[in-house]
């Protein structure tokens, strides 16, 4: 062919080329003659079709560059886009940039399939500049080049810039494909825009894009999200509801706690519209059954999954798991996850919560053992429910075998494990190892803080939580509830009113004295500051109350000796049709036991079944059998203990009710019986101690008196005094008994025992006028 004239061969070619195109080969050439290639370039395009249909696109891209060095160059669009495919499928910009300019020195970039596919692939690298770079320099976009741009934006979480490139994509009267649409609708639901959802609500309207139901629901969930009527009057207007509108509806009534309405929505779902629900349904309606915790309609719920075939998914038997633990079945709990036929590492957690949440420890830190057996390992959900178990037993022991499995599987950055091991250790008494904790975290976010504040009021150190309170508010800024309500608990604690006055001020000054819980904690801070007039005050002055503040102000009145206005305001909670709970009834209790109310308490005790429908629990008859120990009412008292239900046992706090009042009426066989009782069910406790040696002393046992103390000493336990707290000009001073060092020691011990004199004169029955 060398031989031939010029313009035979450049007819030859041509022809070449013309064949090569009909079966969508003319893509390819050689830089020589083309004739001899023919079989490399059919071989080369075979390949790369099968490639690309396999998925293998580390294949395509070792093609391509195989090809390449073979002196193959490679301009068919289709081809060059399943190249460009796979550099984006790989997320690998080292490919994806050598690919862009081999494009851009071949002038392949005029193509905007091509310049699309570039873009999409920096997209999927997370390098936006540079996609923005391709958009630009494009000659003609056409709906696909804007698809691809806001589709990447929104996809990788870059909302703003998402739909600002929306919003112009639509000035310049682009086509949104419909799964740009959902994402923009996501975009909005995510940071809460509902002015723009309403904007995109009638721009698919206007653009035909009304009829498509994925786009409804879509728009149906940003509206349940953010403004739940608007999601009504939408669910009413839609013409045409699938599973996922009824599921939709349900799940943002269980968002907006509406659990109840939610249940409703499920029985209309399936009454009325005829529609099977699905595992997501399920999942959804099982939640409201845990929110509402409502054994019955949580057992029929199950029913209801039993009936479709449904117990078979993991989601809904999880779920299954948490409504039963919620709702205090954990038998039933139990029985669903033993029938599991594939538990996961949530199942396992759900069952391990479900017994911490019922507070049966053993049983929780027994299947965190079985866990390992089956050869299931632990995440950071698993360690903060076993260490929730530390903290009950206060076991040193276990919170530190904890801690170094946290370390070992590099869990130091989880904030919400470290907190929970830090007041795990303030729990156990080792506040120095949770300063060094919280000191050793790089961000300390407000539950860091409050987690400490908390720690140092519970371990005794009021004034320490103050100051940790102020660095907070130094390095933080604007404190939340929880931080405020730990602040008012330290002052409560130390008891100075001036303290707690600065407090309350935080409180208002920060917008949160308002909430109701913050304004229960203040009434509570007053109270034990003593003030019981600032108490009742705020207590008037709050807005909103519940249960727990009623139940505060009675407790406030309890103990500050004001027992009959406790029952005045059991009485007013009636008249506001408040209905009193176990803490209420406890706090009525106490305020008649220390206020020497016994028949009013025990009637009122008595009255807790029939009238009030309130389970009499453990601490409600230690609180009577106290109030009965005080009176010097010991038969009645003892044989309250032997009346109590099955599976409730008197415990030490009963017991020590009955060693303290024997002390105080010196009825040495008594306090005899009693101490064996109460040292062993609370060995580790100095108070049972020191009162047991005290109340011996008082009947002249010298020797028992020193044995106890000497029993103590044995078992390594310190002997800490005990104190009383009086208010002098808005200061607490606290006084130890024994301790006189006070300025005013004698003083004050000359006034106590003129008390003392008045009280015994009270008691024969006499006037203190004298007093």
């Amino acid at each position: 062919m060398n031989d031939e004239p010029i313009e035979r061969k450049e007819l030859y070619n041509l022809f070449l080329l013309r064949h090569l195109k009909k079966y969508g080969l003319g893509s390819f050439a050689m830089r020589s003659h083309l004739s001899p290639s023919f079989p490399r370039i059919t071989s080369t395009i075979s390949r790369f079709k099968e490639l690309s249909c396999n998925g293998s696109w580390h294949e395509v891209l070792v093609h391509f560059n195989e090809a390449k060095r073979a002196g193959v160059e490679i301009t068919e669009p289709s081809v060059i886009n399943s190249v460009v495919k796979a550099s984006s499928k790989l997320s690998n910009e080292q490919h994806g940039k050598p690919i862009h300019a081999w494009l851009l020195k071949q002038g392949l970039d005029a193509f905007s399939s091509v310049s699309n596919s570039i873009m999409d692939s920096y997209m999927k690298c997370r390098d936006s500049e540079s996609a923005l770079g391709v958009f630009r320099s494009m000659e003609s976009r056409d709906s696909v080049s804007w698809n691809v741009l806001i589709h990447g934006f929104l996809h990788r979480g870059d909302l703003g810039r998402g739909l600002s490139w929306f919003q112009r994509a639509r000035v310049d009267g682009f086509e949104p494909s419909v799964s740009t649409l959902v994402l923009a609708i996501q975009g909005c639901r995510s940071i809460w825009l509902l002015n723009e959802l309403f904007e995109l609500h009638g721009y698919m309207i206007k653009i035909g894009f009304w009829g498509s139901v994925s786009v409804q629901n879509s728009l149906l969930g940003a509206y349940a999200d953010i403004d739940m009527e608007r999601a009504e009057d939408m669910f009413d207007e839609m013409l045409e509801r699938d599973v996922i509108s009824w599921s939709v509806m349900i799940a943002g009534y269980l968002h907006n706690e509406e659990a109840d309405l939610g249940l409703r929505m499920f029985v209309k779902m399936v009454s009325e519209a005829k529609i099977d629900p699905d595992e997501v349904t399920l999942v959804s309606v099982l939640k409201a059954c845990a929110n509402i915790q409502s054994l019955i309609v949580g057992k029929m719920a199950h029913a209801f999954v039993l009936g479709k075939g449904l117990d078979a998914d993991s989601f809904i038997e999880n779920s299954l798991i948490d409504v039963y633990c919620k709702c205090r079945d954990v038998d039933s709990a139990v029985s669903v996850f033993r029938d599991m036929t594939g538990r996961n590492l949530v199942s396992w957690n759900s069952i391990v919560s479900g017994y911490v949440l019922n507070e049966k420890y053993l049983e929780a830190l027994s299947m965190f053992r079985s866990m390992g057996k089956e050869g299931i390992e632990a995440d950071e959900v698993t360690l903060v429910n076993v260490l929730q178990t530390c903290k009950h037993y206060v076991d040193l022991s276990w919170c530190k075998s904890v801690h170094c499995l946290a370390l070992r599987k590099g869990y130091e950055s989880n904030d919400f494990l470290y907190n929970s091991l830090t007041d795990a250790y303030i729990k156990c008494g080792r506040i120095e190892i949770a300063w060094d904790l919280f000191n050793g975290m790089e961000e300390k976010d407000t539950v860091s803080w409050s987690t400490m504040i908390s720690g140092l009021t519970y371990n005794g150190e009021p004034d320490e939580a103050i100051v940790a309170f102020n660095k907070m508010i130094h390095a933080q800024g604007r404190p939340n509830a929880i931080t405020i309500i730990n602040l008012l608990e330290a002052c409560s604690v130390s008891a100075e009113l001036k303290r707690s006055k600065s407090a309350h001020g935080i409180a208002i000054r920060t917008c949160l004295a308002t909430e109701v819980a913050v304004g229960t904690a203040i009434v509570d801070m007053y109270s034990k500051c003593g003030a019981i007039e600032s108490s009742r005050k705020v207590f008037d002055q709050m807005s909103g109350k519940n249960v727990l503040s009623w139940s505060a102000m009675v407790a406030g009145y309890g103990m500050n000796g004001l027992a009959h206005e406790a029952l005045t305001m059991l009485a007013e909670m009636k008249l506001h049709n408040i209905k009193p709970n176990e803490v209420t009834a406890l706090s009525v209790l106490s305020a008649c036991s220390h206020g020497g109310l016994v028949e009013e308490g025990i009637s009122f005790f008595q009255s807790m079944v029939d009238e009030y429908d309130l389970h009499r629990g453990l601490e409600h008859y230690s609180c009577v059998v106290d109030m009965l120990s005080r009176a010097g009412k010991f038969d009645k008292a003892i044989d309250l203990m032997r009346e109590m239900p099955e599976g409730l046992e008197a415990k030490a706090s009963a017991w020590g009710a009955l060693l303290s009042a024997s002390k105080s009426f010196g009825n040495k066989d008594m306090g005899k019986d009693v101490v064996p009782r109460i040292l062993e069910l609370e060995p580790s406790n100095s108070a049972n101690y020191m009162l047991a040696s005290s109340m011996y002393a008082a009947g002249g046992l010298w020797s028992d008196a020193a044995r106890m103390r000497r029993l103590a000493k044995e078992r390594g336990i310190s002997m800490v005094a005990g104190y009383s707290a009086v208010n002098v000009n808005d200061r607490s001073c606290r006084f130890i008994a024994g301790d006189e060092s006070h300025p005013q020691g004698r003083e004050i011990q000359s006034t106590v025992k003129q008390l003392h004199r008045c009280m015994r004169i009270g008691r024969s029955g006499d006037l203190m006028v004298e007093c």
